[in-house]
């Protein structure tokens, strides 16, 4: 009776890890976090990522190093490290958000990360790697949990990559009221330029 009445709770504290759902949150200054409860909402990006409902489901380990050890990867145009940093996350099969460093802004904000003058930049939960090494990158995933190949679905897709900086909400026009007769409304500041596909000083 009592090894039949230890394979019923077994049984029950695996459905209940099965059902369990994963909350993926985006807060303004677009840091990732993940928790099994849904985060409060008042500026913050709110998806869930894993579970058995209106979701791709990850397996557990999968999505249990996801939890507690996301991956965020800060990356520029014309880096070839940054292509094979990329690469060698999708074919492991790491879910990952990627963050572009193009303006000043972007890469101020990848300074308050820790990152270097290095790309590309890599975060695993509170672990930084600069610049790219393929084993290191792979013992790096590998100690936090990931798995050594691929288990995610066939249908999973990260999402499309950010810019580092959060991005300023855009500022209105004044009212025609307030422009006085014949004259234009001055036009709403204009955001800083790029610094163009590389930013200056970064190594690859």
């Amino acid at each position: 009776m009592h090894h039949r009445s230890s394979l019923l709770l077994l049984s029950l504290l695996f459905s209940a890890t099965a059902h369990a759902q994963l909350y993926k949150s985006v807060g303004p200054d677009g840091k990732i976090t993940y928790s099994d409860t849904p985060p409060p909402t008042k500026g913050t990006k709110v998806e869930k990522t894993i579970g058995t409902t209106a979701a791709t489901p990850f397996p557990y380990e999968l999505a249990e190093a996801a939890r507690k050890h996301p991956v965020t990867l800060y990356t520029t145009a014309n880096c070839p490290a940054c292509d094979d940093g990329r690469n060698t996350l999708n074919i492991r099969g790491i879910p990952f958000a990627e963050r572009t460093v193009q303006t000043n802004e972007d890469i101020a904000r990848l300074k308050q990360v820790g990152g270097s003058q290095e790309l590309p930049f890599l975060t695993i939960g509170a672990n930084k790697e600069s610049g790219y090494e393929h084993d290191r990158w792979n013992h790096a995933l590998s100690a936090a949990g990931y798995p050594s190949n691929s288990h995610l679905p066939r249908n999973y897709r990260n999402p499309a990559p950010q810019p580092a900086a959060p991005q300023p909400a855009p500022v209105a026009a004044k009212p025609a009221a307030d422009t006085p007769a014949g004259k234009e409304a001055a036009p709403p500041d204009s955001p800083p330029a790029a610094a163009g596909n590389a930013p200056p000083g970064f190594r690859f």
